[in-house]
C-alpha cells in the first residue's frame, strides 16, 4: 500500500517536472532555431558572421537539442512509473479495501464505512449526505469506540437512494457530553484501476478513490 502511493507521489512529481520541462525546452528550442535562422538570412555576404560565433551558437544549440533527448528519457521513465503503479494497483481488484475518507459508494450492497474513537461514545449520531451535501439519512449507533456502519440506501423521508457519492459524518459525545473526534473510512472491494492524470485511481463501489488514500486491503469475505 505505501509503495504504491509513493510510487504514485514519485510518478506525480516527474509527470508535473517533465511537462514543465517539454513546455520550456520546446520555446527555447524553435526560439533559438528561428533567431539563428533570421541571422543567417540576413548576414551580410561581404562581413559574414564570425566562425567563433557562429560555432558557439551551434554549440548552444546542440545543448538545446540535448535537452529536449533528456525530456523525451524524462517522458518514457514516467510511463514506465504510470505501467508499474498501475500493475502493481491490479492485485488490490478483488480485494476489500479501507479508504482514509468518509465518500464511499452506494449499490445494492449498501455503502460502508469503519470509523474509531479514541475513548468511549456514550452516543454516535450518523448523518448521511449526498453528492451535493443535502442530508439523505440518519441513524443513532451503538456506544462505543469502535464500529462499522452499512447503509443499505434507505432515504430518511421513504424510498431508496440511487447509486453514487455518499459522505457519512457522525456526532459522538462522552458521558459527559463533551464531543469525541471520529475517524471515519471508506470501505469497498476494489474492481478496477485506472490511471487519470498520472494519479492511479481503484474503482470501488461505482466511484474512484485515489489509492493515495489506501490504508488496508484484506481478502473479501466470505472469499
Amino acid at each position: 500500500m505505501t509503495s504504491v502511493s509513493n510510487a504514485t507521489q514519485q510518478s506525480n512529481v516527474v509527470a508535473q517536472t517533465g511537462q514543465a520541462a517539454a513546455s520550456m525546452t520546446g520555446a527555447d528550442f524553435n526560439m533559438f532555431l528561428k533567431l539563428l535562422t533570421t541571422q543567417m538570412q540576413n548576414q551580410d555576404p561581404l562581413d559574414p558572421m564570425d566562425t567563433s560565433e557562429y560555432t558557439q551558437q551551434l554549440v548552444q544549440y546542440s545543448q538545446v537539442e540535448q535537452s529536449m533527448q533528456q525530456t523525451g528519457v524524462l517522458r518514457d521513465i514516467l510511463s514506465r512509473l504510470s505501467a508499474a503503479d498501475m500493475a502493481q494497483a491490479s492485485g488490490f481488484i478483488g480485494r476489500q479495501a479501507e479508504f482514509d475518507t468518509n465518500v464511499a459508494g452506494l449499490t445494492d450492497a449498501g455503502a460502508e464505512w469503519s470509523y474509531s474513537l479514541p475513548r468511549e461514545a456514550a452516543s454516535i449520531t450518523a448523518t448521511v449526505k449526498d453528492a451535493k451535501g443535502g442530508t439523505v439519512a440518519t441513524k443513532n449507533l451503538e456506544p462505543g469506540t469502535d464500529g462499522r456502519f452499512v447503509w443499505d440506501g434507505t432515504l430518511a423521508g421513504g424510498g431508496t437512494a440511487p447509486g453514487g457519492q455518499y459522505t457519512l459524518t457522525l456526532q459522538a459525545l462522552d458521558a459527559s457530553g463533551k464531543s469525541v473526534a471520529p475517524v471515519i473510512r471508506s470501505v469497498g472491494v476494489v474492481d478496477s484501476v485506472t490511471s487519470v492524470s498520472g494519479n492511479v485511481m481503484l474503482g470501488v463501489n461505482g466511484i474512484e478513490l485515489p489509492s493515495s488514500t489506501l490504508v488496508s486491503v484484506a481478502t473479501k469475505a466470505g472469499s
